[in-house]
């Protein structure tokens, strides 16, 4: 290899930038290979400015450092961009485009760091003959094929500080306190926080609530002397017989938003006459530095992308597998969507303590 890009996509998440670190130096070090990052995902292939050189003096410091260096875009969909055409704006595919620069940049692999999406972008631009090799990333945890991705455990710890703060105000005031948290379609954030937090009741998306459940297990805490309730709500959760709440509907070239079920589960139990508060984290939970745990994984994917790119591994993404990182096709990964396991031992787990699931 003598030249690599690296490029991160979709919502940002702590320990990207230590991906972009591992990346370089590794690149540099073991294979004296230059490298070139691309700005603000694949939009950076389209602007003057979008391609910048990367050494060892632009990564130094940076490991500790929430964000991305190189920026990111949550529609950055070179398959369906939006292009303006004789004054209107149209949506057209300029992959080609993208296809061409990697060309022109003599770029010997591209490493790709994102989520599902950016990922499945990824996987398209190698059908169509681009070097790419992937690296996972999402604080939901939703990435098929492994079993973590980086920024998840940030966004954890994130999360059960938030339910133990939540747990004096709540006691202090006799109250229910209701926080709402990311994690799209996959409950994740919820469930584990959930538990390391002491919440008395977690709504996930995999499993559809009843509100007369979730009354019920408040009421039935207040009979044994627990004049207050947490709850911890997925923001993709839903009520059985009720669609997702979205807080933007999105449209051809931006994802939907969920967000708002929180609050609706907040006006149920006032109206049942209990004194509630909701709490919504929101981009808190993306925010900041990243643990120890996901500067560890991050390193570890970005070394392991580059040597999975000099041994011509496109295609392919790392993964984290029984504590080893391997890799394993992108196609394989994006197959089937990662939810929580409704059989697994976090549910069993949880059941076990008398969380209630609203079911």
């Amino acid at each position: 290899m003598k030249r690599i890009g690296v490029l991160t996509g979709g919502g940002d998440a702590p320990g990207l930038n230590a991906v972009i670190r591992s990346v370089v130096k590794t690149a540099i070090n073991i294979y004296d290979c230059e490298v070139l990052g691309i700005r603000d995902g694949f939009d950076g292939f389209f602007h003057p400015n979008g391609i910048t050189s990367l050494g060892l003096a632009e990564v130094r410091g940076i490991l500790p450092r929430g964000g991305t260096i190189l920026g990111t875009a949550n529609r950055g969909n070179p398959f369906a961009r939006t292009m303006i055409c004789n004054g209107q704006e149209v949506i057209e595919d300029v992959s080609d485009v993208v296809v061409q620069s990697v060309k022109n940049l003599k770029l010997d692999a591209l490493v790709v760091i994102g989520g599902d999406g950016t990922l499945r972008i990824a996987m398209e631009l190698f059908e169509k003959g681009v070097p790419v090799v992937g690296v996972p990333k999402t604080i939901d945890n939703d990435v098929g094929g492994t079993e973590v991705t980086f920024g998840f455990d940030t966004a954890l710890m994130i999360a059960t500080e938030a339910l133990d703060r939540l747990h004096t105000t709540a006691e202090a005031h006799h109250r229910v306190m209701v926080l709402e948290l990311m994690g799209r379609d996959a409950g994740f954030i919820a469930l584990h926080s959930g538990v390391a937090g002491g919440a008395d009741v977690i709504l996930i998306p995999e499993i559809p609530f009843k509100y007369e459940k979730v009354l019920q297990k408040v009421r039935q805490r207040v009979e044994n002397g627990n004049l207050f309730s947490i709850l911890a709500v997925s923001e993709g959760a839903r009520a059985e017989d009720e669609d997702q709440i979205f807080s933007h509907q999105g449209n051809a070239t931006e994802n939907p938003r969920l967000g708002g079920i929180g609050w609706r589960v907040g006006e149920y139990l006032e109206t049942q006459g209990l004194e509630t508060r909701v709490t919504v984290l929101g981009h808190v939970q993306r925010g900041g530095s990243p643990t120890a745990f996901d500067r560890w994984l991050a390193t570890r994917f970005g070394a392991s992308a580059v040597r999975l790119a000099d041994e011509n591994g496109f295609g392919c993404m790392v993964a984290l597998k029984n504590s080893r990182v391997e890799d394993l096709k992108l196609s394989e990964a994006l197959d089937v969507p990662k939810r929580v396991d409704l059989n697994g031992d976090a549910i069993l787990t949880a059941g076990g303590l008398g969380i209630s699931f609203g079911n």
